[in-house]
């Protein structure tokens, strides 16, 4: 073989092996004042790290964070400057119209992130930039600086409609960025279409993550597509939380953590109440670990 051709294949199986090691690298998001929002100190943790308890404090995490309690954070916490790629959309569907917010990347995104809200929510509190302590003003950043999409839907209800008009948009992204993974946080009452989205077929074969933020469990979830695949699952829950008990959302988190060590991990807030986990919800930490363990 002459020298020509052996330095062409040298060539191509170079760039073969570089390929290669591209696809095997897990995506890690860039920090995002990371300082800012990083967890109380840890009051103990327990089944090998999989459930922490944090130290929450109302006057430190809530009246010290903000400028006006519950309504507007200090500045520092944000960077109000995502809105330049934040749009507000309508995607029409055989199954409805479903208007959405969408931040970052519509096209070739590396990830895709949703947040469904709970009862008498709407797309528009998860782009608040000034509530919840300003955290969702700091995934939608994490998201447009990591080449991502972050979406935030209406959807008519928590039942099989709201279930099917979430799917359809799951849908419409996936097939826009064919190689993201796709992660779903659901606040209080959102759960339902969670785990509904868990039990479908394509949604269940299609999600690499949920995220359960002061919200509620579901036995079915252990037969579904989802748990099959072994998408991992996050809870975030507050110690006081009086509308679906604490108590309860740990015993079907450690039904699932029993299953051969499905991948899941339990954060409780200490004296934290129903909203907290959407206020104090590491979203780096916990997606950059959900990256590693996604199918």
């Amino acid at each position: 073989m002459c020298f020509r051709f052996r330095r062409f294949f040298a060539l191509i199986a170079a760039i073969t092996l570089s390929l290669s090691a591209a696809e095997g690298q897990t995506l890690s998001l860039k920090s995002f004042k990371d300082d800012l929002f990083a967890y109380p100190a840890t009051l103990s943790t327990s089944d090998n790290g999989a459930y922490t308890v944090l130290d929450y404090r109302e006057m430190r995490d809530i009246n010290q964070r903000d400028e006006v309690p519950e309504k507007r954070v200090h500045a520092q916490y944000t960077d109000p400057g995502v809105r330049k790629v934040q749009q507000d959309l309508m995607l029409k569907t055989d199954v409805g119209d479903v208007r959405h917010v969408a931040v970052g990347k519509t096209e070739r995104a590396s990830i895709i992130v949703l947040y469904l809200h709970g009862q008498g929510g709407s797309r528009k509190q998860g782009v608040d930039d000034f509530t919840f302590g300003g955290n969702f003003n700091r995934i939608k950043n994490l998201m447009a600086a990591n080449n991502g999409l972050y979406l935030s839907p209406d959807f008519p209800d928590f039942g099989d409609k709201g279930a099917a008009q979430v799917a359809a948009l799951i849908d419409h992204y996936a097939e826009t960025s064919p190689g993201a993974k796709i992660f779903v946080a659901c606040g209080s009452m959102g759960g339902m279409i969670c785990w509904k989205l868990a039990d479908r077929k394509d949604t269940g074969g299609r999600i690499n993550g949920l995220l359960l933020l002061g919200s509620l469990w579901d036995d079915s979830f252990l037969a579904s597509p989802a748990f099959k695949r072994r998408v991992p699952v996050f809870f975030g829950q507050g110690s006081h939380d009086v509308v679906f008990p604490i108590e309860k959302q740990e015993a079907f988190f450690r039904s699932i953590l029993a299953r051969k060590a499905y991948p899941t991990r339990f954060v409780r807030f200490e004296t934290g109440t129903h909203g907290t986990p959407i206020r104090m919800v590491d979203w780096r930490g916990t997606l950059n670990w959900m990256l590693t363990r996604a199918p």
